[in-house]
């Protein structure tokens, strides 16, 4: 059985005996990370793994094939299948782990190989903006006393305090303060 994983186009192909089985979207490592290169061999497989180096992620069905803990393993993050994500690892879909992990089991891992090519395509730096002075809108044509009326304000124009912080950083909805009466 051969597992090929293109870091270049995110894809990963399974043939067994020479004839393909199965080709998927999958999530190599993100910059500073990288997946290796080369050809492996399927150390151990586990069924239900929960990362200690990243938080007790999951990595169900998991294929690892490095000493350093880099495995082939089911991820939630699907929108993120079809290019780097993972701290290293490669990523598939949860059925599609289940589905590899079971033929790697049924294939035997002395008879399985994992081959990783290419590199991960990397995004394009951010262009700097250049930030100039704001931008100084004219000022509109104001009439004599513009803005300013004998009339009292109904409550709708009166100014309301400045809204409360949370201790969180962010300000405290008083719109339902005002609101209920």
């Amino acid at each position: 059985m051969l597992i090929t994983v293109d870091k270049s186009a995110q894809r990963m192909s399974i043939s067994v005996d020479g004839k393909p089985r199965y080709a998927w979207s999958v999530s190599t490592g993100k910059a500073g990370h990288e997946t290796p290169v080369g050809t492996f061999s399927p150390s151990r497989l586990v069924k239900d793994h929960a990362s200690k180096e990243w938080d007790n992620s999951p990595m169900p069905h998991s294929i690892f094939f490095t000493h350093r803990g880099h495995a082939i393993h089911g991820s939630n993050a699907i929108r993120s299948l079809g290019r780097p994500a993972s701290h290293g690892c490669v990523r598939l879909a949860p059925a599609n782990a289940a589905k590899l992990f079971a033929l790697v089991r049924s294939e035997g891992m002395q008879n399985t190989r994992i081959v990783i090519q290419g590199h991960e395509t990397r995004k394009t730096a951010a262009r700097t903006v250049k930030r100039d002075r704001p931008k100084i809108r004219p000022a509109e044509p104001m009439s004599v006393g513009a803005g300013y009326s004998s009339r009292k304000p109904d409550r709708r124009d009166a100014l309301r305090p400045a809204p409360a912080y949370n201790g969180y950083g962010g300000p405290v909805n008083t719109q339902a303060i005002y609101d209920w009466r």
